[in-house]
């Protein structure tokens, strides 16, 4: 079965990598591990060979991001507690935001810096809907529960881990009363337009697909379900939640419902599987890729 043989038309398909398979499909644990019949089995679904699945197993456990228990069975390691973390709330989207008093949320980074460090800060300040201003000074508006504080302590989870201060990526503050050119060019930072389009092709490209899983095969509806959701779960994760003022909220709205009732279906489709390898989950397994810093290309 080829990935690619049902996916809707809104963007590209791509073959997840069995890196990003193996984190995806133990991000739905909700308690317990899982064995690695059931990744080399979903990775076959799903065209990978099961040595690309035990070759990444390896490596992860290597790196720290997944555990093994005393079976031979894996769960995932605190190196990705933050961005697993993230995958798994996109269900709260919709009340993440507060009203928005026309401030911002800056960060400015004097040092650039290079390589892992520097893509690791860029892709935190960008899954949290920061963009640039100008070199090394990224904000957002100041519109999501928990202010500033919440917004410094989230980018430096996501960014460097547990052990690093703020100031690794720089300093986090508050902007206030910017001159109205440089507010209006603040606001045009996003493309608003753009945004609530793909929203509303996503919306089309779920309900599209409802229709195809009352019609597909067991295997052929998981992997529907694990393309197609994720590339929503990826679009979801990435949205900047920017406020009213900047954004029609009503798009993002309609494409979460709809992508809370899609969820419901796809973990019916995948309940025989992971019940049959003994798997307790809580979500449906979904393509996260590129949310969780996966790129196509990156070793497997």
């Amino acid at each position: 079965m080829h990935p690619e043989a049902s996916s809707g038309n809104h963007g590209s398909v791509q073959q997840p990598t069995a890196r990003s398979l193996v984190l995806d499909l133990l991000s739905t644990l909700r308690r317990g591990t899982m064995p690695v019949r059931a990744l080399v089995e979903a990775g076959a679904l799903l065209g990978i060979e099961e040595n690309n699945i035990r070759v990444s197993l390896a490596r992860l456990y290597a790196s720290g991001r997944i555990e093994r228990d005393e079976r031979g069975r894996y769960r995932l390691g605190p190196a990705v507690a933050a961005i697993s973390g993230r995958l798994r709330s996109w269900r709260d989207l919709g009340q993440r935001q507060r009203i928005w008093r026309g401030d911002w949320v800056a960060v400015h980074c004097a040092v650039l810096g290079r390589g892992p460090a520097r893509r690791r800060r860029e892709r935190a300040l960008e899954l949290l809907g920061f963009r640039e201003l100008e070199s090394g000074f990224s904000l957002r508006p100041d519109n999501l529960r928990g202010g500033l504080d919440s917004a410094r302590e989230q980018l430096v989870s996501l960014a460097t881990g547990a052990k690093a201060t703020d100031t690794a990526l720089g300093r986090a503050f508050l902007v206030r009363d910017l001159d109205p050119a440089s507010d209006l060019e603040a606001r045009s930072l996003w493309d608003a337009a753009a945004l609530a389009e793909d929203c509303r092709a996503s919306l089309a490209d779920l309900r599209e697909s409802e229709v195809r899983l009352s019609r597909l095969a067991d295997d052929e509806a998981m992997v529907e379900s694990f393309i197609v959701g994720g590339r929503v779960l990826r679009q979801l994760v990435r949205h900047p939640l920017l406020p009213q003022e900047i954004l029609d909220p009503a798009p993002l709205a309609d494409l979460l419902e709809a992508m809370k009732h899609y969820d419901q279906l796809g973990r019916d489709v995948w309940a025989r599987f992971l019940s049959r390898h003994d798997v307790p989950h809580r979500a449906l397994p979904l393509d996260s890729r590129d949310a969780a810093g996966d790129r196509p290309g990156a070793p497997r």
